[in-house]
């Protein structure tokens, strides 16, 4: 427990600082406020009070007067109406087949257990050449280092106006970058699916490279999760504002078999055996089942407390509860006294290859009957019954925790997001 960033212990200790520096009513007089990481110290280790990866993470207190902070020197933050997170952008669905060279033997790509290791895996099976687009790329400069001096502007999402800033030289981290013939490529690389992503990421290694070479620089965000790469290309259209990202391209790739087709469904559906709805936990209420999958990643080399999902992954309490709730509901983790873990049996998909480890979800989702009542009706009329008809259905099941009709309406769409889910699988 002692390296949870505990949720309440940050909100705690920034409601505290904030009365004692009276920052709301510095921010409404000079629109900014300054604070050490001495000052911070104070209350809590500064490493994990000004660290939030995503908009949802931000403090309680942030949340509430729409708030954001940023570093400028090693030592200094501020703290502002600052728009400093960006949406990511509907993805396209296709996805790239690529492979590893037959001489490699160190990587498995059933067992990308890092984000340097997925990188690995992008770089030798030449995911990242195809993507960037140039020529001899070849691995560069990454890890930690000074972010250099430079101005720019952000928006200020209170006054909508800009804000002006000035760093000097505060720690970065360079997950990855790599150098072709026209081009220098800066990497952020996540195995977490999220909603959004803190610009800064990107930004300020833009900053500091575009001082020191002549050569294009792209910045691309990577993300790794079931088996697929997902990358997109940003480009600042104004260099000196932060808020200037604009998506170049999105792109998917894999370096295994994603071919599913409708049979493959099919036969699931002829072979399911059903289980009992469970008794001790409600039914999902978890729209998106990718995120899902991916809880299951993060939990694939250790045991995670509630409180550590939360603040490691893009979400707040309450959906950490719903998807810990859903992805228990179909036997993929177990948890005890809030700490989480996987099953056997999600340790055994988890080990398949990516063609067997979807149909293996497939067949969590439909032995549970409803799902499997829905996908037969799907595929009988040719589209998703609607929500009426869903929730007829459901009031038919004996499904546990469902007590009013908001809650059957809520619950319908995870039933309907999921058996999206499974046909959008097939790509035959």
């Amino acid at each position: 427990m002692s390296e949870i960033m505990s949720e309440n212990k940050n909100n705690s200790a920034w409601q505290k600082i904030f009365e004692k520096y009276d920052v709301l009513r510095e921010i409404e007089r000079n629109n900014i406020f300054k604070i050490s990481a001495e000052q911070i110290r104070e209350f809590r280790e500064p490493r994990l009070m000004a660290k939030f990866d995503h908009k949802i993470n931000l403090p309680k207190i942030f949340l509430e007067n729409g708030l954001s902070i940023l570093p400028i020197t090693r030592g200094d933050y501020i703290i502002s109406h600052f728009d400093l997170y960006h949406k990511f952008e509907a993805e396209n669905k296709n996805i790239c087949k690529m492979q590893l060279p037959d001489y490699i033997q160190s990587l498995d790509c059933n067992d990308i257990f890092s984000e340097s290791v997925a990188l690995n895996c992008a770089f030798a099976s030449g995911i990242i050449s195809d993507f960037i687009e140039d020529e001899q790329i070849i691995p560069a400069v990454f890890g930690r280092m000074g972010a250099g001096s430079f101005n720019f502007s952000v928006d200020d999402v209170k006054n909508s106006s800009k804000l002006s800033i000035q760093v000097k030289n505060p720690q970065i981290e360079i997950d990855a970058s790599y150098e072709g013939i026209n081009n220098f490529a800066i990497f952020e690389a996540k195995r977490d699916i999220s909603e959004d992503f803190l610009i800064r990421q990107i930004y300020y290694p833009y900053r500091m490279w575009k001082e020191k070479l002549t050569k294009n620089i792209k910045t691309v965000f990577f993300v790794y999760s079931n088996g697929i790469y997902h990358l997109y290309e940003y480009k600042f259209e104004n260099p000196e504002h932060y808020n200037s990202l604009q998506l170049v391209k999105q792109k998917n790739y894999s370096v295994e078999d994603t071919k599913i087709t409708v049979e493959d469904i099919q036969k699931i559906l002829s072979e399911i055996n059903f289980l009992p709805e469970p008794e001790d936990i409600p039914f999902p209420q978890a729209d998106k089942f990718e995120r899902i999958i991916n809880l299951c990643e993060l939990l694939s080399k250790k045991e995670m407390h509630k409180d550590e999902i939360t603040q490691k992954y893009d979400f707040d309490s309450r959906q950490t509860n719903y998807y810990t709730a859903a992805a228990r509901y179909l036997g993929l983790i177990e948890g005890k006294n809030l700490k989480y873990n996987l099953s056997n049996s999600g340790k055994k998909i988890l080990s398949c290859n990516f063609k067997n480890r979807q149909l293996a979800y497939c067949k969590c989702i439909l032995s549970h009957k409803i799902f499997y009542d829905i996908l037969r009706k799907y595929f009988e009329c040719g589209e998703m019954p609607d929500k009426n008809y869903i929730i007829r259905l459901m009031k038919k099941s004996n499904l546990n925790d469902i007590k009013s009709d908001e809650t059957f309406g809520r619950r319908s769409s995870t039933i309907k997001s999921w058996i999206n889910w499974i046909v959008e699988l097939i790509n035959e």
